[in-house]
């Protein structure tokens, strides 16, 4: 194993020179569902740099085996796809169908990827132009998780299709302008779960109809997210920079709330709940900030000297606390199963929540938080 990655390891992995590697096999080995849904792909992108990683065509061809019928038909529709019915959480998997379009040139990806295109221009919106979570079950709310779920595509489909177009760069810019100036703390720079437009929602502030509380998985999609769309936006495009402000200085509000003893994060971060009974170090949120910090230096956006240590201590959290071997392959521990502001949003409502294993949306961005450090020691 090369020397920085066994320093880093925990005793699963002594025989191993990659957990990404190790982590791919297992869960091809335990078996992923075929679905669309915003789990699967997450997952599916610890694929992508598994393949960028090894270039081994035994990920390439299990990948497209969960994509090809399972999710795109051959005439290019999407399996199972409702037109009449909008939540952002079903338009993640776009970002995987233009992977696959990117790779192969395929029409039928292309054509899935306008079907969810097209559906964002139908989209319910709030009144300042915010895409609702989900209609109609969160009129005029904006989640964190949502800027992941559909605005990285978003991103993503115009920088591909419609790179000239003014007003879709703005109309992308605008969905982050709207989360980050209603949600965050600009004392600690973290970001609360989401807000109300319409200030009616029961968690509601009855003046910025901000939800109470920092959920760290809340936080760590619309982390991911940035990094996603910071480089697809022109280099000329005035949101450039802010979104960069964004990512620096969240970036920086997680140094400061990076748990000295485990290097994680704690499920609810806001104050005064680290080390509260009930709450935890919670491994999906520690993977996602791992992964953006690592990302981060990689892109030029984070300085080495401020970041490279506190990396290494939290992807080291990663490997001892939440990365089990059991019989050869590995199992990853301590994801929340859920968070939603369906709820009260309360602190015992989050703590309240079940602790699951194997859970793709903590897997995935440890896969991904993997390759940013096996490429950084020199694995391939």
């Amino acid at each position: 194993m090369k020397p920085l990655l066994l320093a880093l390891a925990g005793a699963a992995v002594a025989s191993r020179d990659s957990y990404l590697e190790w982590m791919a096999d297992s869960f091809i080995e335990r078996g992923v569902s075929k679905t669309r849904a915003y789990g699967e792909a997450t997952i599916y992108e610890g694929y992508e740099a598994a393949y960028a990683l090894t270039k081994n065509e035994t990920y390439a061809d299990w990948y497209r085996d969960q994509i090809d019928d399972a999710v795109v038909l051959e005439n290019g529709t999407v399996r199972g796809w409702r037109y009449d019915y909008y939540s952002l959480d079903d338009y993640r998997i776009g970002n995987n169908i233009l992977w696959w379009y990117e790779r192969t040139r395929e029409p039928k990806y292309k054509q899935a990827a306008d079907v969810i295109r097209r559906q964002l221009d139908r989209h319910p919106r709030t009144p300042t132009g915010g895409f609702w979570h989900r209609d109609p079950n969160y009129p005029n709310q904006m989640w964190l998780d949502g800027i992941y779920m559909a605005s990285s595509f978003y991103g993503k489909w115009t920088s591909l299709f419609d790179d000239k177009n003014e007003s879709a760069w703005n109309d992308v810019a605008l969905q982050y302008f709207n989360i980050d100036s209603h949600t965050r703390n600009l004392t600690t720079s973290l970001l609360v779960h989401g807000y109300d437009e319409s200030r009616t929602a029961v968690w509601a502030d009855p003046v910025t109809g901000a939800s109470p509380l920092v959920w760290s998985r809340a936080v760590g999609w619309y982390f991911m997210s940035l990094l996603e769309v910071i480089p697809l936006f022109p280099q000329s495009h005035s949101a450039r920079e802010r979104l960069i402000e964004y990512f620096v200085t969240l970036a920086e509000g997680l140094r400061r709330a990076q748990d000295d003893e485990s290097g994680g994060w704690w499920l609810v971060m806001s104050e005064p709940y680290p080390g509260a009974p009930g709450n935890y170090i919670e491994s999906s949120a520690s993977a996602m900030f791992t992964f953006g910090w690592l990302k981060g230096m990689s892109m030029g956006l984070l300085e080495e000297r401020q970041y490279l240590e506190p990396a290494q201590k939290a992807y080291r959290c990663l490997t001892q606390r939440f990365v089990k071997e059991d019989g050869g392959l590995l199992n990853w521990e301590g994801t929340v199963e859920v968070g939603s502001l369906s709820s009260n949003a309360s602190y015992e409502y989050y703590t309240s929540v079940p602790i699951v294993e194997n859970d793709h949306r903590g897997a995935g961005p440890f896969m991904l938080a993997s390759y940013e450090m096996e490429v950084k020691a020199g694995v391939r």
